[in-house]
């Protein structure tokens, strides 16, 4: 085999175990919702103080 063809199957391997890896992350993610509205309470606050 040529060391092209090796270089570009590797390269292929390991964006494939890229692609299937972010895409697990995002299946298996459990956004906190509560967690997240505390956090821009307070930003909701000011803006509606501002107005």
């Amino acid at each position: 085999m040529k060391f092209e063809t090796i270089m570009l199957k590797s390269l292929f391997a390991a964006c494939l175990l890229i692609c299937a890896l972010t895409f697990g992350a995002m299946v298996t993610a459990k956004p906190s919702v509560p967690h997240v509205a505390t956090n821009h309470a307070h930003v909701i606050a000011a803006t509606n103080s501002a107005a």
